[in-house]
């Protein structure tokens, strides 16, 4: 029999990976689905509730920042389980997560998957490659596989099936902690998940003025957006915390309308923003690719526009 054993740390993303394993499952890569808990009882307990057996490992002194440790334990329970696949989330932990796994079962690897198509006789992993410039269709030939989603690739259902599964313990040994926690600090009260956004105004390095930002941020909210940023205006400028960042470095999204303002396209970039509804380009460079790939554009200098943009809205 051969199982798929899922696990991610974020509660919030166990529907998204159930639904993946689902798929893999009907594909004929899984007899039946089972889920990790490793000191979370309560995120077992919940996804008993999707009709899904779960098992409870407990690893005192261990935490989720302890990659190594946590790829121990998910790697002897697979065995124990009995499970050739392993499906995790590929957010950056996850990614991390994805390649210790892989190392520790001689097992095949791929991240960033974002859809799953035939190929063949075998299942087809849609992830982007080549730095985001292509779209590739890949498949994992080796027996073990490992393989990380991207987070909101999968739409979940909400519907709570009638039978729940199982909560089980499992008992993992010879698993010692390799990070030692020093402090934990909480994370500043404006983070926000820009992934999850419906409406983002993206900013790049067009705005050339920090003093602009204000602006930005009404227009914002005259939207009802998140603001996001290409990489150098967090990571050079450092006028936007890295959280925000969209592309192949920060996160994918998906929202309805993105208003794009001052950024000249870069695949890096626009590999974050590529499925988005509808995309809006402000830009005083005709050439920009990013013209090439919204739906409107505006050819126009940020400065004169955003605050005609913001007379307009009210």
């Amino acid at each position: 029999m051969s199982n798929i054993l899922v696990y991610t740390e974020k509660t919030e993303l166990a529907l998204e990976l159930i639904e993946a394993a689902r798929i893999l499952c009907r594909a004929g890569l899984g007899d039946e689905i089972k889920w990790l808990s490793i000191n979370n009882r309560a995120q077992a307990e919940e996804s008993a509730q999707r009709g899904i057996d779960s098992w409870v490992v407990k690893a005192e002194g261990i935490t989720i920042a302890d990659t190594a440790a946590l790829a121990s334990i998910i790697a002897q329970a697979s065995r124990v389980l009995e499970c050739d696949t392993i499906v995790l989330s590929s957010d950056r932990r996850g990614k991390e997560l994805a390649g210790r796994l892989a190392a520790k079962l001689d097992a095949g690897c791929l991240t960033d998957v974002k859809a799953l198509e035939s190929a063949g006789q075998d299942i087809g992993l849609v992830r982007n490659a080549l730095g985001g410039a292509t779209v590739a269709v890949q498949t994992i030939t080796s027996p073990q596989k490992v393989i990380a989603f991207a987070p909101g690739a999968f739409p979940c259902t909400e519907e709570v099936p009638e039978k729940s599964g199982a909560v089980n313990e499992l008992e993992i040994t010879g698993v010692k902690a390799s990070v030692k926690v020093i402090e934990n600090r909480p994370k500043d009260a404006g983070t926000v998940d820009i992934a999850k956004a419906r409406i983002l105004v993206i900013v790049g390095q067009g705005i050339e003025d920090k003093e602009d930002l204000p602006l930005v941020q009404e227009l914002a909210g005259k939207l009802g957006a998140e603001i996001g940023c290409s990489k150098p205006v967090a990571t050079d400028k450092k006028w936007l915390p890295e959280e925000r960042v969209v592309g192949l470095s920060g996160k994918t999204c998906q929202p309805e309308l993105a208003v794009i303002l001052g950024v000249s396209g870069q695949v890096q970039f626009t590999v974050g923003i590529r499925d988005a509804k509808l995309v809006v380009s402000v830009n005083k460079d005709e050439n920009a690719y990013m013209n090439q790939m919204a739906d409107y554009v505006l050819v126009s200098d940020l400065k004169e526009v955003l605050p005609e943009l913001l007379q307009a809205l009210g």
